[in-house]
Formats: structure tokens, sequence, C-alpha cells
């Protein structure tokens, strides 16, 4: 048997994640959670659901939660930490309020949080907390004894999460065809978000032009570059580029869009692209869509050889990183000395979100941070 792992004073962890649906009639519910409060039109969620239904409208992130899921219990189990791991949504089954009120029944009081979001960013990490903080608030209204729960770092720079996308962009040069394969550009993929968000995102020091959100994403596309070129001996260029924009034409969003840089590239003469999407855990929906269907479809129509690199989803390496964040976080709030895990130039993020990180357009309360209502 393995030695037994301290996480105290933690005694569960809950995977926070995005959801998603996972039939044709839970599309349009879905998106009206996703949206709710923006005011937009049925018909036009409809229009925005066609990329579910081409997929049978199932999402594949409730997938690659569940094999996460089973990844981190094998981890744990394997390791000797002793740490029920549940899941809770935001915005589809199982939700997490509902996840929460179980977590409650079930006894647990301090919890760690896992969300499915490695970068600081609005979206990517204030949001999740203020969905803490309300699912918190209608426990209160219930009744009902409140945990206290942290959130675990961001986890961007930390081996477990770079190996496995390493891994990826080199299985994805060796696909590619021996005569464009040492010429192939390599373009590190990630969500848009709106440039005000992006130059507000992580602590108030960080902010500025791109903010942490871009900082942390080319740290990491630079320590995947660095280590291609170590391992193949071939300097590949490479670029930051975003997917998946949603927002008015109107307003600004970071860019080049992925599929703006195929025809760039391949009308400057590059012989191949690699996609590498950094910027996700695992292939939910705007992987499928935005790079294995829409930028795919671009590639094909001006005969430039391309592949898509895999996201991390529940490599082992990955389930391992997350033990080790547990623990490094468990001994900190026990007192004790730790020297945190991270690669590249930046170091290891925050523990805590300090007040003014990421902030929202209209303040609301958040959980898991300095600003806290429950400390």
């Amino acid at each position: 048997m393995p030695d037994a792992l301290d996480a105290t004073p933690y005694d569960a962890l809950l995977l926070l994640s995005f959801g998603g649906p996972e039939g044709p009639d839970d599309v349009v519910p879905f998106l009206e959670n996703v949206t709710r409060g923006r005011g937009i039109p049925k018909e036009r969620l409809k229009e925005v659901g066609q990329h579910y239904f081409l997929f049978g409208g199932v999402s594949p992130i409730n997938d690659q939660n569940r094999a996460l899921l089973d990844a981190l219990r094998k981890d744990f189990a394997e390791h000797g930490l002793d740490l029920p791991v549940y899941w809770g949504n935001r915005n589809w089954a199982p939700y997490l309020t509902d996840t929460l009120r179980e977590m409650v029944a079930d006894g647990r009081r301090r919890i760690l949080v896992l969300a499915t979001s490695a970068y600081a960013s609005y979206s990517g990490c204030r949001q999740y907390r203020e969905n803490l903080a309300d699912a918190l608030a209608t426990l209160e209204a219930e009744g009902l004894q409140l945990p206290k729960i942290d959130k675990l770092r961001h986890y961007f720079n930390h081996p477990g999460f770079v190996e496995p996308m390493i891994d990826g962009v080199l299985r994805s040069l060796a696909d590619l065809p021996e005569d464009v394969r040492a010429g192939a550009h390599i373009a590190f993929t990630t969500h848009s978000i709106p440039t005000a968000a992006a130059d507000a995102s992580g602590p108030v020091e960080a902010h500025g032009e791109g903010g942490a959100y871009v900082e942390q994403h080319l740290d990491v596309a630079q320590l995947i570059a660095d280590a291609v070129r170590e391992r193949t001996g071939v300097d590949h260029p490479w670029r930051l580029v975003y997917q998946s924009r949603s927002g008015a034409p109107h307003i600004p969003w970071l860019e080049p869009d992925i599929c703006d840089h195929l025809q760039e590239r391949h009308a400057a003469g590059a012989p191949a692209v690699v996609m590498a999407p950094i910027g996700f855990v695992s292939d939910h929906m705007e992987v499928l869509y935005d790079l294995d269907t829409e930028a795919l479809a671009k590639a094909e129509e001006l005969g430039l050889p391309v592949r898509r690199s895999a996201t991390v989803g529940a490599d082992p390496r990955f389930a391992a990183a997350v033990r080790e964040l547990i623990t490094e976080r468990a001994a900190v709030e026990r007192g004790q000395e730790v020297t945190p895990c991270a690669l590249g130039a930046l170091g290891p993020s925050h523990d805590l979100c300090p007040v003014g990180c990421c902030p929202a357009r209209a303040p609301r309360p958040a959980a898991a941070g300095a600003d806290s209502p429950y400390a």
C-alpha cells in the first residue's frame, strides 16, 4: 500500500466545469442557462445551437469530465490520497448548487475546487468564483451549514499540464508528410475574449495590454516550442492565435482568428500548420467545431496540410498534477513551507485571488478569494 498523503484540512475535492448538453432536447435550455440575463431570443439560440446539433446535440465535455473524475480517483487511490471527488457544472447537470448541497449533506466542511480552466480571466476564474458564491448564498438561504471553499491555483505552467501538450504537438508533427514537416508552423490556439477583459485579467499589477491571460498563454507556448526544438532539433515558427469568438462585431476581441491565420500562413508560403489548443483542458465543443470542423475546412480549401494536436484531457500526468496541487495547498493551509511546482518564466500563480483580480463588468460577490464574503 502507498504511504498516505495528507490532504488535511480538506475533506473533499470539487471538479467544477462549464457543463454541456447531452442530447438534442438539452441544447436550447443549456444555451438559455449560458446566456441568462442577456435577453437573447430563443430563435437565435436555436441558430447558435447548430454547432451542437451537428454532433447529435451532445457536447463531449461531460464525458471528458467523467473520464477526468475516473483518472483522479484512480491516481488518488494509487498514491494514498484519501479525498473524495465530486463534480458540479455551471450550466448543466450535475449543477454546482446541487453538488454542493450533496457535499454538505455528506458532512464535507473544507472543500478544494479544481476548475477546468487553467488560465487567469474573468470567464475562466472569477465567474466560477461568482457561481460558487451564488451557490453558497442559496445553501445559506436554505439554512444549511456552509463549507469553507478554496480554489486550486492556476495550473497552466504545471509540468503535468504542459508535458502532455508537448507530446501532442510532437505526435502531430510526426503525422505530417515528411516533405512539409520541418517547415511546419505551430498555431497555439485559445479562446478569444474581449480585449478589455484580457487587459484586466490577473492581479492588478498584471493588468495592461493582454493582461495575465495573454502573458500566461505566451509563456506556455514558448515552453512547448522550446521543448519541441530540443527534442526534434527543428525550430518551428509559432504564434498565439484565437478561436471561438462569440461577441458583438463592434466590440474588440483578441485576434487573429485561427482561420484568418491559416489563410495568412498559406499566403506567406508555410508548407503546413499544427494547431495546438493550449487554452483548453479537453476536447469540448469549441475544439471539435471551431478547430476540427471550421479550421480544418478552411485548411482543406487552401490546400494546406494541417494537424490538430490533442488536449490534456484525462492524461494520467494531469491527474498527478492535480494531486500535487492538492497536497501543496493543504501543506500551505497547515502552515508548512512549500516549494510550488511551475515551469517557465512566470512562476507559480497565487493561491488566493487578490482584490481586483479579473474584475467583472458589474461587481458581484465571488467566493474563494481575498474579497470573498464567505471567509
